[in-house]
This record gives structure tokens, C-alpha cells and sequence, in this order.
């Protein structure tokens, strides 16, 4: 009889040693290592045959141009937002993970997209869909399926967390998209008896996506989320699938959509939904969504910002706000612009305009909960902190865009004519930014777009002198 090999493996990075380690030498996480029991001739993620995972089937190479796409390989989830950051729909034979905090509506989501989908295009037949459960049983899907309306006759449902029997009922029904809520809750004997640990997730996962893509099925992974607010589990699994979704929710209650990882398509695209009683309900008009309406002027410290989400503008409003600092030295408070970013445009007004920061605490915020990760709001963010710091109010007129370099200068950011043209919609009456060639035709074409060269000459036109 072989006998058994047991090593080490990090329950956060999946990393494997021979011997214990009190610091995991891969993701440097303390007291991660649990002691793990392989079988005989087999390792991580291959069984005991020597195959890979049961959902594997072998096939013999082709050519590619005898690849066959005639057929349409994407199709709607039913939500042009969903499909929106998905790159135009689901493909077919696609792996998705979507991860995000308890609660905030992630089998709600999946229930909707599974009532609204339409896999044949030119068929009253939507294809079978198959939403697995490993969490909830089949009376609280019900309930769910009732309270959003759904009465799709294409939906199967399996309450199991048994790999094996799992792939038994995909090898029946044959289903076109499957839904596995949660791919935490899925066990198989051949990676342990526990479910959730490392070589269970990375097993049972392989397994489920090799399945879909041999049998060009779409297929959903629920995850669930570590306190950080990252997908829980091995790494690897994000590098398995196809698109990785993170769906995150503002203080204003509206929920976002977010790729951090997509193989079909941008992962600069951003879904907008709303939770109301009868499920998610996709924003229709996101225009007016992160703008304040005031019917006097601008108060101190706020500045509007037209940013680009994938392939559509957004008005925004940047808040700032600077008090002495409280514990001797200067601190940043801000969750939804990067504090480097802050830091260094403080640091750029300082130099230029001879405000002092380093004595000020300082607190930025983005209304309606939006992070905002692009170099065009940086003057914008100037504008802020400028006016919080003067106590000078921004017109309320005018909008801003522009990148900042260290030296002062206002450069070029993209859709500069796209930008101008989202403010002019929005009342807008007045634009400030970079003084290049490439914003000429706009500034002719809009009449509204003023050029300036620096930070100072921003600061001038914008706030006079």
C-alpha cells in the first residue's frame, strides 16, 4: 500500500511546503499553513488517475481556421448594464465569478438573470438554465424566484455541494448557463473531506469550468468576500475563470458593477443598479445620479468633474474639506480617490499657488460613492482643495477636467469633446481644461471650453484673481 504524503499548504495563496512555516514565504501571511494529506500519485487539482479534473474531457488539436464561430457566440443576461461590463453579453463557454459582501444582493442578481435571459436569439427556446445552491434549499429559491417576478419555465434548480453529483446531473440536463451559489460550499473527496479549504475551491472549481467550456455552457461563480473586501480563497481561481465581477454598494445606496478582470471585453465599463423591493433595478438615466441640486451657489470645497466609465460620461462632484491637523502632523481621509493621488496634487498647489497643507488634516469624498481612479479628475481635485482651503466657493457653472503633472501643468486627458459635450447636456455653461491641440475643435464647436496652460492660470480663470 502507497503510502500517504502530507504537506503543508497556505489557506490564503495556496502555496505548498514539506514542513511547516510560520510565515507563508509566498503571499508573507503569518500562520497560514495547514497540513494537508495528497493521495497517492496525485496533486493539487489532478485526480488520482493522473487527469486532470473529471470535467476534463481529452480532444484532439484542430486547426484554427477550421474553428467554427458562425454562431453567436454571446447573448443577453437581460440587463444592459450587466452586459454593459461584461463586454456586450455572456459569451458561451465563458467562466464568471462575481464576488461581493453578504447581503448586498449577489444570488438576488443571479435569480434576475436567470428570468431574464435569453441564450437563443432566434428562438422562442431560451436554452435549459440551471442555478445550483449549495447555501439555500429549494422553498427559500422559491420565495426569492416569487418576490422578483420570475416565471421562466427554463429555470432547474439543485440544492447539492457534491462535486460528483453536481456533474451527474450537468452530464443529464446539459444546461447553456449555470449559476453555482457558492463555489465555497462545493466539496469532492478527491481534495478532502472540508469544504472552503484551498485544494477544494481550486479542484472543484477546475472541474465546473472545464465542463462549461467542453460543453460551451456559461457559467457563474458566487464568491464570497474576506473582510478586505477581496474574493475569498486562492488566487488561482481568478486566474481560471474568464471575468472576474466585483459588486459594491455607496452610502447612497446605489450598487455598482465592476470587472476587475475580463477576457471578452473592457474592464473599464461600470453597471449602476438600484435595490428596491422588487429586486435590482438597473439606473436608466445616470447622468443626474452624482450631482447634488442646489438651487443656490456652490458651497466651499466641492468642484464637478465630468469622468469616463468605460464608454459613457459622468458628471461627478468632488468634496473636500481641510482643518488643522489634530495630531501634530498631516493626515488623508479619502476612500474614493487614491491618497497618493491627493497627496501629490496638495503638494503641487503648495508649490504653486503658496497654500500650506502640511499642517491640515484632509478629507476628500465623491458623491454618490463612486471611486474614481482616472488622471482627468485631478484637476477637478485641485479646484476642491483649493477652494476648501481659501474658503472661496467653485462657480457653480463651471466644470473641469484635466491631468496635473508636477511641475503645474495642465495635459491632455482623453474624450476631451466627449466630456465637454456630457457638461454642455448637464447646464454646464463653462469648461476649463488643458490648452491643446486636440481640444481646438471643441472649444470651436461647443463655445464653452476655455484652455489654460498651468495650475496658476487655472486657478486665475477659474476663481479670479
Amino acid at each position: 500500500m502507497a503510502k500517504k504524503k502530507t504537506v503543508f499548504e497556505c489557506i490564503e495563496c495556496g502555496h505548498q511546503d514539506p514542513k511547516w512555516l510560520g510565515r507563508c514565504p509566498s503571499c508573507g501571511n503569518w500562520n497560514t499553513m495547514e497540513q494537508i494529506t495528497l493521495r497517492p500519485g496525485s496533486v493539487s487539482g489532478k485526480s488520482s488517475s493522473g487527469n486532470m479534473s473529471p470535467g476534463l474531457s481529452s480532444k484532439n488539436s484542430i486547426m484554427l481556421h477550421n474553428v467554427d464561430i458562425s454562431e453567436a457566440p454571446r447573448f443577453s443576461s437581460g440587463f444592459i448594464e450587466v452586459d454593459r461590463v461584461l463586454g456586450g453579453g455572456i459569451m458561451k463557454g465563458s467562466a464568471i465569478l462575481l464576488g461581493g459582501e453578504p447581503g448586498i444582493g449577489k444570488s438576488t442578481l443571479m435569480m434576475q438573470i436567470a428570468g431574464s435571459v435569453k441564450i437563443n436569439r432566434n428562438s422562442e427556446d431560451s436554452g435549459k438554465i440551471l442555478y445550483i445552491s449549495g447555501e439555500e434549499s429549494a422553498s427559500q429559491l422559491k420565495m426569492r424566484a416569487d418576490r422578483l417576478g420570475i416565471k421562466s419555465e427554463k429555470i432547474e434548480i439543485l440544492i447539492e455541494s457534491d462535486l460528483n453529483r453536481i456533474l451527474d446531473v450537468l452530464n443529464k440536463s446539459k444546461p447553456e448557463l449555470i449559476v453555482m451559489d457558492s463555489i465555497q460550499t462545493v466539496v469532492s473527496e478527491e481534495a478532502g473531506k472540508v469544504p472552503g479549504t484551498v485544494n477544494q475551491v481550486k479542484f472543484c472549481g477546475h472541474s465546473l469550468i472545464s465542463w462549461s467550456k467542453n460543453n460551451n455552457a456559461a457559467i457563474f461563480f458566487i464568491a464570497h468576500v474576506t473582510k478586505e473586501g477581496i474574493i475569498a480563497g486562492p488566487k488561482i481561481v481568478e486566474h481560471m475563470v474568464d471575468t472576474v465581477l466585483y459588486f459594491d454598494h455607496s452610502n447612497s445606496g446605489i450598487r455598482f458593477v465592476r470587472a476587475a478582470k475580463n477576457r471578452f471585453g473592457s474592464v473599464d465599463e461600470l453597471g449602476l443598479f438600484t435595490m428596491e423591493a422588487t429586486g435590482l433595478q438597473e439606473v436608466k438615466d445616470p447622468s443626474t445620479l452624482f450631482l447634488i441640486q442646489r438651487d443656490d451657489g456652490m458651497p466651499p470645497g466641492i468642484s464637478a468633474v465630468p469622468v469616463f466609465e468605460g464608454s459613457r460620461a459622468l458628471m461627478v462632484e468632488i468634496q473636500a474639506l481641510t482643518v488643522p491637523a489634530k495630531s501634530g502632523f498631516s493626515r488623508i481621509y479619502s476612500d474614493r480617490i487614491d491618497n497618493n493621488r491627493v497627496s501629490r496634487i496638495a503638494a503641487v498647489l503648495e508649490k504653486n499657488m503658496s497654500l500650506r497643507f502640511s499642517d491640515q488634516d484632509i478629507y476628500i469624498n465623491v458623491a454618490g460613492g463612486m471611486k474614481l481612479n482616472e488622471v482627468g479628475i485631478e484637476l477637478a481635485l485641485a479646484c476642491a482643495l483649493y477652494s476648501t482651503r481659501t474658503n472661496i466657493p467653485f462657480p457653480k457653472e463651471t466644470a473641469v477636467a484635466g491631468e496635473i503633472s508636477l511641475a503645474g501643468e495642465i495635459r491632455p486627458t482623453a474624450h476631451m469633446e466627449r466630456r465637454i459635450k456630457t457638461a454642455l447636456e448637464m447646464g454646464f455653461t463653462r469648461f476649463i481644461g488643458p490648452n491643446s491641440v486636440e481640444t481646438l475643435h471643441a472649444r470651436s464647436e461647443h463655445g464653452i471650453y476655455k484652455g489654460v496652460r498651468n495650475i496658476s492660470e487655472s486657478i486665475k480663470t477659474i476663481f479670479g484673481k
